[in-house]
């Protein structure tokens, strides 16, 4: 007989903006035109995959026009099992917002901590995916990682993921 599966839904929110809604001005980049106040938004989840032993949260824009490769806005890893949100403004550069052992790393803006939307004038909205995944290792060893090394290693270490898609144009 196999054990049951766990029927709990595992689900990201935030109390900034709703499901493919739009992300305040709060939350948005303070350079390159922009004019946010690039404050993190808050993040609330639950129910989480059995075996969870730690949590990264990888924020990304697939619409920058990068060449394809996207635009990396946040990057946190090593989050504790016990966790169940972070709060608005963990990505402060120095980390001293977020719970104790998560480690942020440099997004595409060349430092770490958030980073918020900018996409350039005139085009559609972007979108930008918040993903948090459960990870059934407790530490991930990213120092000196690229974002992209440290979506690799998050994915492979990955039992399960949850989504939630934010949007901004100007």
């Amino acid at each position: 007989m196999s054990a049951p599966m766990d029927s709990r839904q595992f689900v990201l929110n935030s109390t900034e903006f709703a499901p493919n809604g739009t992300i305040p001005m709060e939350q948005v980049f303070g350079g390159f035109g922009c004019t946010g106040n690039n404050i993190s938004p808050s993040l609330a989840w639950s129910g989480a995959p059995a075996g969870t032993k730690s949590f990264a949260l990888l924020v990304h824009d697939p619409d920058a026009p990068t060449g394809g490769a996207g635009w990396w806005h946040w990057l946190v890893v090593n989050i504790p099992a016990s966790a169940s949100s972070l709060a608005k403004d963990a990505g402060k550069v120095d980390g001293s917002n977020l719970p104790a052992g998560a480690v942020q790393v440099i997004t595409d803006f060349g430092s770490p901590g958030w980073g918020g939307p900018c996409p350039p004038v005139g085009d559609k909205p972007h979108r930008y995916n918040f993903t948090l995944y459960a990870l059934g290792i407790d530490h991930l060893d990213v120092s000196g990682a690229s974002a992209s090394l440290v979506g690799y290693m998050v994915n492979g270490n990955a039992i399960g993921k949850a989504t939630l898609t934010g949007m901004f144009g100007r």
